[in-house]
């Protein structure tokens, strides 16, 4: 059922094959050739992975249910600037960030850069997730073996509902099903988007699963294992893993998963190759790969759908990536270091909001310019913070992944 492991001297004829890559020698170093602050050195290309479709996934026939693509071109077409849906467009606009360390979610308002709330949630909250129906974040209470809502509209938290090992949730894009990701557990558990009632659970031989994004056409998804260093291919309606594989590099620990805009490739970020990985989810076949900076980590889309920032938290940077051009381009560093993790974009589009997650703080980041906005200390332990509201019909989930 599974794809076969691609043994490491394929990953070696595959990087020699990408003209503009760097040996896998260099794979494990410190990004710091790359530029600090804009583009020192020109930019850095990413090879186009091996068997790249003619025509652009998202124009084939969706996951049944799934509101169809506003743009077959672009899957981001609907999280355009200030672009709010009429559910969310009353929503005060909030940051949300759980405090792995302290068992709380920090309130912020990005108008002012002032903490305006504290509030005790379970025990190592994760990641503050947007529902697929826009209305309510769920607070990943992953050692408290619950999920906190919250209601954006008041900023009130509900009565936790019982969830084991909530590391990270995700949504199928038909918006009936919320898929667990069961870290420790080693499962991908289905359950009803709304009730969190458990309907299928799909165990998995790969270990630490957490991070995830589906295809334009919504029928597959494809989800990284942390502590394996494998990727995962799972059908969607089927809800059952038909690929694996472990990345070719020794220690690999993947974690965000993004999609390109045009639906062609996924984007892994491997915060122990220092660098992303770059697949074709259609074959599935061995990722070709990008050197961005030590510990990169976070993986984040610009409201034109142009750019991709890419945190890299071992070295307080946070790389730019333009689609477009197939390029790294520029590098941003914090003036005073930090440990940029997880987060995401303003409404507008001009904000960068990223948790700091080893400094107890949390950064704000102009997307023009690479310059720091604010420095916000924050409870301890700082890890998937939600920006909220944001532009989208609805969520994939994580910190915001909408569509």
């Amino acid at each position: 059922m599974h794809a076969h492991r691609t043994p490491v001297p394929a990953l070696r004829r595959a990087l020699l094959a990408g003209c503009c890559l760097l040996a896998l020698a260099a794979c494990g170093t410190q990004g710091g050739d790359h530029g600090t602050g804009h583009a020192a050195g020109g930019t850095t290309k990413a090879a186009a992975p091996a068997g790249t479709p003619a025509a652009t996934p998202a124009a084939a026939k969706g996951l049944p249910g799934m509101p169809p693509l506003l743009d077959p071109r672009d899957v981001y077409a609907a999280d355009r600037p200030g672009r709010l849906s009429p559910v969310v467009k009353d929503f005060p606009s909030r940051v949300y960030v759980p405090n792995t360390e302290s068992d709380t979610v920090t309130v912020i308002d990005p108008k002012t850069y002032k903490v305006i709330e504290t509030i005790p949630v379970g025990r190592q909250p994760q990641h503050v997730v947007p529902s697929w129906d826009l209305k309510t974040l769920w607070v990943n209470n992953d050692r408290g073996n619950t999920l906190t809502p919250i209601d954006p509209r008041t900023g009130k938290a509900g009565k936790p509902v019982d969830v084991h090992d909530p590391y990270n949730l995700y949504f199928t894009p038909d918006g009936k099903y919320a898929v667990v990701m069961a870290s420790l557990d080693r499962e991908l558990v289905f359950r009803d988007a709304h009730t969190m009632k458990r309907v299928r659970t799909e165990p998995v031989t790969c270990y630490g699963v957490n991070h995830a994004d589906f295809s334009a056409d919504g029928r597959y998804f494809i989800v990284s294992c942390e502590f394996s260093g494998e990727l995962l291919k799972v059908d969607t309606a089927r809800m059952k893993v038909v690929g694996q594989q472990k990345l070719p590099f020794k220690g690999a620990m993947p974690q965000d998963v993004k999609i390109s805009p045009d639906g062609r490739r996924f984007y892994i970020a491997d915060m122990t190759a220092n660098g992303v990985w770059v697949l074709n989810g259609d074959t599935f076949a061995t990722p070709s790969f990008l050197p961005t900076g030590k510990g990169c980590h976070g993986l984040y889309v610009s409201r034109d759908s142009r750019e991709m920032y890419i945190s890299n938290r071992g070295e307080g940077t946070v790389s730019v990536f333009d689609f477009t051009r197939n390029a790294l381009t520029r590098k941003w560093r914090l003036p005073d270091g930090g440990s940029p993790d997880m987060g995401g974009v303003s409404a507008d589009g001009k904000v960068l909001w990223l948790s700091g997650r080893y400094d107890a703080e949390v950064y704000a980041i102009d997307t023009r310019t690479g310059a720091q906005l604010a420095r916000i200390k924050v409870g301890s332990g700082p890890h998937g913070l939600a920006v909220y509201p944001q532009p989208g019909r609805y969520s994939l989930g994580h910190t915001g992944v909408f569509r």
